[in-house]
């Protein structure tokens, strides 16, 4: 099933889409739907959708180097890691499908990455790998927008990925009994229709099982969490004459059985 959140007169209602259409499922949320809350019957037809966050996360977690086509192009000597790689975004990154992202007048190596995101269903805390599965809710489109100048400061890459807005996500969320990732998702992106991206999520080094494993080592993952899982080749830093983007891009990100994000880069 494919679950959004859509902003009504008033306020944010839970919708399903049935047969290319979207129905209001209120006063059920999304989080009540991710805590196991069984949707009741269909109700309005929602027509031309203005899309809201896809959930409240306390956490938006992030992977990075998790496409070797995509590491190999960003680092001479890429050794795989032992396990992933985990950086953070703050609350504020998050933005839906359709809102305008700004980028600041002081800074210009701004990047674009199409990746999947997990949708944490289950509290995980120290779980193992065949566990995994069973606390993932379901799958997102995601961009990991990022500033590339800030990224190399230093060996953290928070001050490149943690501007306003720097975590595009949605609209729709794939309930995971009907999307595995290892199946090999085709997952894209458009800059103003030109396409950039175009990978398969069965490329990535650590699957969405080994993230949540490992994560959950670490750090109590909670229901409505978000974890990106890493982007394939294609990105503006691997060009040599770099096409960064720029006031004015409209960027979409397009993973096959999910659903296309966009957004307006101001």
């Amino acid at each position: 099933m494919k679950y959004c959140n859509i902003m009504l007169p008033d306020g944010i209602h839970l919708a399903a889409e049935k047969d290319g259409k979207l129905f209001d499922l209120s006063p059920l949320t999304m989080e009540e739907l991710i805590c196991g809350a069984e949707p009741g019957a269909y109700g309005d037809e929602i027509r031309e959708p203005m899309f809201a966050n896809v959930v409240k996360p306390e956490k938006l977690l992030c992977v990075g180097l998790n496409y070797k086509s995509h590491a190999d192009r960003v680092s001479e000597n890429f050794v795989r890691a032992e396990s992933p790689i985990l950086f953070s975004k703050f609350g504020n990154a998050l933005v839906p499908s359709g809102a305008d992202v700004e980028l600041p007048a002081w800074e210009d190596s701004y990047d674009y990455e199409a990746e999947l995101v997990i949708v944490i269903g289950k509290t995980a805390w120290n779980i193992d790998v065949t566990e995994a599965k069973e606390h993932i809710f379901g799958y997102t489109c995601g961009n990991d927008l990022s500033l590339r100048r800030a990224q190399k400061m230093t060996s953290q890459w928070l001050i490149g990925k943690s501007m306003p807005g720097f975590g595009p996500c949605g609209p729709f969320i794939v309930t995971a009994d009907g999307f595995d990732p290892e199946d090999g998702k085709r997952i894209r992106s458009y800059v103003n229709g030109e396409l950039r991206q175009d990978g398969s999520t069965s490329e990535m080094i650590f699957s969405c099982a080994e993230i949540v494993a490992f994560a959950s080592k670490y750090i109590k993952l909670e229901p409505g969490d978000l974890i990106y899982t890493g982007t394939p080749s294609g990105v503006a830093l691997e060009q040599k004459d770099a096409k960064w983007l720029k006031p004015g891009d409209l960027v979409e990100v397009d993973i096959e059985d999910i659903g296309r994000l966009v957004n307006r880069m101001v």
